[in-house]
C-alpha cells in the first residue's frame, strides 16, 4: 500500500489537511488500475471478490498508510444499485468509469424539505415522448450535495407519480451533470470551506434509458443504497488505529460489532485476534513514520 500511495497525499491525511479533487482522484485512479477502487465489488463486475474480513483488512491498511477515504458516491453507493437493478447497458456504460476513478458521482437525495423524511421528495420527473425517444423532464432542487461541484453524474430520487403512498411514486434516475438546466451553487460552511452544494434542475432532459429498474421501485433501490452507505459511514478502519494506539481487545470488539453486529462479534473475534497478533508488529514497523 505504502509503495503506491503518493507521499504528498499521505502527508495531508496524517496531518488533517484539506484534500483537493486532484488528490482524491489520483488515489482513486491508482486503486482503479488494480481493480481496488471497487474493493467490495464481486469479480463478475471487475472487483476483487473479497470477503468481509479481506475488505476490512484492506480498509485498515489504507487507514494506517494515510490513504484518503475513497469518495463513496460512485463505488460504494450507486455502483451496487446499478449491479443489482441496472440494465446490462447501464452496467457496461457506468461501472468501468466508476472503477477506474475517471467519473465522479454525486448523490441527489436530500431536498430543502426532505432530509430524514426521504419519502417526501418533491423533485419532479415527467416522462414525455419525443421524436428522439422518451425522456424525463426534471425540475426541482437537491441540497447538501457533498462535493457536488466536482460531479460528472448524479443519481437522484425523483417523483414521477403523485398518486398513492409517497414511497410508490419515486424513481431512481442517473443524470449527467453537464446537461443543460443543471446548476450547482455552493453552500459555504462556517469554517469558510466549500464542501456541500445546492443542485437545481430546470427542465433538464434525461433519456428514459437512464431510469434504473422499474419506475415505481425507486424507494426500494434507495433503501438498498442506504444500507451500503451506512456501513461505509461506520468507517470501521478507524478502529484499527484504536487497536494500534491502545486496547487491542477493545478495538477488535468494536471492529467486529461494526462489521457483523454484537451477536457475531464474540464468535469472530478469536479469528481476528490471531490475525492481529501476527501482523501488528509488522504494521507498526511499516508505518512508524506516520501518525497512528
Amino acid at each position: 500500500m505504502a509503495d503506491h500511495l503518493p507521499k504528498d497525499i499521505s502527508h495531508k491525511v496524517h496531518n488533517a489537511l484539506r484534500l483537493s479533487k486532484d488528490d482524491q482522484q489520483r488515489w482513486a485512479k491508482i486503486l482503479g488500475k488494480k481493480g481496488w477502487h471497487g474493493w467490495a465489488w464481486p469479480k463478475q463486475f471487475g472487483g476483487p471478490g473479497w470477503n468481509a474480513i479481506q475488505r476490512h483488512l484492506f480498509e485498515e491498511e489504507c487507514a494506517l498508510a494515510g490513504a484518503p477515504r475513497v469518495v463513496p458516491f460512485g463505488p460504494v453507493m450507486v455502483a451496487p444499485v446499478i449491479m443489482a437493478f441496472g440494465s446490462p447497458e447501464q452496467q457496461a456504460r457506468h461501472l468501468p468509469g466508476i472503477m477506474s476513478g475517471e467519473v465522479w458521482w454525486s448523490q441527489g437525495y436530500s431536498e430543502p424539505g426532505s432530509g430524514s423524511d426521504l419519502a417526501s421528495v418533491k423533485c419532479r420527473a415527467e416522462r414525455v415522448s419525443t421524436t428522439s425517444g422518451d425522456k424525463y423532464i426534471v425540475n426541482g432542487q437537491e441540497t447538501w450535495t457533498t462535493l457536488g461541484q466536482y460531479g460528472d453524474w448524479i443519481f437522484c430520487l425523483v417523483r414521477a407519480d403523485t398518486s398513492g403512498k409517497p414511497q410508490t411514486g419515486i424513481s431512481f434516475l442517473l443524470i449527467d451533470m453537464k446537461s443543460p438546466g443543471v446548476t450547482v451553487r455552493p453552500i459555504i460552511m462556517l469554517d469558510g470551506e466549500h464542501e456541500v452544494n445546492e443542485v437545481f434542475f430546470d427542465n433538464v432532459e434525461v433519456p428514459a434509458e437512464n431510469l434504473v429498474g422499474e419506475g415505481s421501485k425507486g424507494w426500494t433501490y434507495a433503501k438498498y443504497l442506504l444500507a451500503h452507505e451506512r456501513t461505509n459511514i461506520a468507517d470501521v478502519s478507524k478502529y484499527g488505529r484504536t487497536c494500534c494506539a491502545g486496547s487491542r481487545w477493545t478495538g477488535l470488539r468494536l471492529m467486529m460489532t461494526a462489521m457483523v453486529g454484537p451477536l457475531g462479534a464474540g464468535t469472530n473475534c478469536c479469528c481476528l485476534t490471531a490475525m492481529w497478533a501476527s501482523r501488528s508488529r509488522q504494521r507498526r514497523s511499516n508505518y512508524a513514520g506516520g501518525s497512528l
